[in-house]
């Protein structure tokens, strides 16, 4: 039986049309298929390779802690190196007023963290977040996500919800002193990429403190220099009081976090004991992968470069099909009249070699988030072959 064959069979669909790619190795900026194809990524598996495929760094690291420990403990019971150092580095790029971790596997895990963690620490339950919003598909996160077309089938959800239009100021009055925390994207992924002001986010940020109200940032899609700096936040002049993070976290392996200060998460040391666990969360080799991830960023100095390429693919994608470019560093959209005009053309993008996508809840616009390690010149050759498969589509 095929490869394909099993993978229909008995691996839980999300679609009744998977992309049905088969890969046999990736490298970079490339994944090859079974013929010896080479597919250029241009999402990073949905923004999570930031330096890569198989970056020789972070490979290096899992083969080494692999060889070390695995799995010991459930989380935050024993000392573990890989995750002390980790949170060292990690807190290294933050304020200082955001000095503790609680590391998790995923992004909805995340959000969930950081939503117990609020409602444990204001002592109320009601959140306001943003519509077309994605913070992942938990029922905690799906509860404060945007999108109605994917909670209808699942209510009833999490009540004392209220959304509001994201970069709305005027909105900001619906945050109140019942209001846990505001849940927010710092760029809007899956609406799009929808860029707020820094005026908003620093009128946001002054509404949650005349309230009481804890800011929750989502820098799933935009930490890890995404945006061109290390966090999305320090684009606009704030420090939020929690943080979740994942996706390019690991350099490929799965972990993700929610980050606040030591005296909040605090809380969830007693009444009751163990407010918050996981079993795999800070995974040693997932730890050991992600501290080599931060390191390659920084000693390559691929923050630096972020602006340049992102220029550089909005110089290139010029077209009369194209209606718009939106983008956050390499967090791009571009924007076409609409989803029956784009369908065709990502998927002849994929007979040519590029791999792109949509939005979740912005589907007339084609994702670009390439590998931070993307070069010009493979810039070039991708916009290239996007114009083509424009054409021809």
């Amino acid at each position: 039986m095929s490869q394909r064959q099993l993978f229909l069979n008995h691996l839980a669909q999300t679609t009744d049309f998977p992309l049905m790619l088969e890969i046999t190795r990736a490298s970079g900026i490339y994944m090859y298929t079974t013929d010896g194809q080479a597919i250029i990524d241009l999402i990073s598996g949905i923004g999570v390779s930031n330096v890569g495929h198989c970056h020789p760094n972070v490979v290096n690291a899992v083969k080494k802690q692999a060889e070390t420990y695995m799995h010991l403990m459930v989380y935050g019971e024993v000392v573990q190196t890989p995750q002390n150092q980790l949170a060292q580095a990690i807190i290294n790029t933050l304020p200082s007023s955001l000095d503790n971790i609680f590391f998790m596997n995923s992004g909805s895990e995340a959000i969930e963290g950081a939503m117990k963690l609020a409602k444990r620490y204001t002592g109320r339950a009601e959140f306001v977040a943003c519509h077309n919003a994605y913070h992942g598909s938990s029922h905690g996160a799906m509860s404060v996500g945007g999108s109605e077309e994917f909670k209808t089938k699942y209510r009833p959800l999490l009540p004392g919800i209220r959304h509001v239009q994201f970069g709305n100021i005027d909105e900001l009055r619906h945050i109140t002193t019942h209001t846990a925390a505001f849940v927010v994207e710092t760029v809007q992924g899956e609406a799009g990429i929808r860029v707020g002001t820094k005026e908003y986010f620093q009128a946001l940020r002054q509404r949650c403190n005349e309230t009481g109200t804890l800011l929750i940032l989502d820098e799933i899609q935009t930490g890890f220099g995404r945006t061109g700096k290390f966090w999305g936040f320090e684009h606009y002049d704030i420090v939020p009081d929690i943080i979740t993070c994942a996706k390019g976290m690991g350099g490929g392996m799965p972990i993700s976090a929610f980050i606040s200060s030591k005296d909040k998460m605090a809380v969830f040391k007693n009444n009751p004991i163990l407010g918050h666990i996981s079993t795999f969360g800070g995974h040693p080799v997932s730890c050991a992968a992600s501290l080599a991830t931060i390191q390659t960023i920084q000693e390559e100095g691929l923050l630096d470069e972020v602006a340049q390429k992102a220029q550089l693919f909005k110089t290139l994608l010029v077209h009369p099909k194209i209606k718009q470019i939106r983008n956050k560093g390499l967090l791009m959209a571009v924007e076409f009249e609409s989803f029956e005009i784009l369908k065709p053309i990502i998927d002849k993008a994929m007979e040519l070699g590029v791999l792109t996508d949509w939005f979740l809840n912005c589907d007339n616009s084609l994702r670009i988030a390439p590998p931070l390690i993307i070069t010009e010149e493979q810039i070039r050759d991708a916009c290239k072959l996007l114009l083509q498969a424009i054409e021809e589509a």
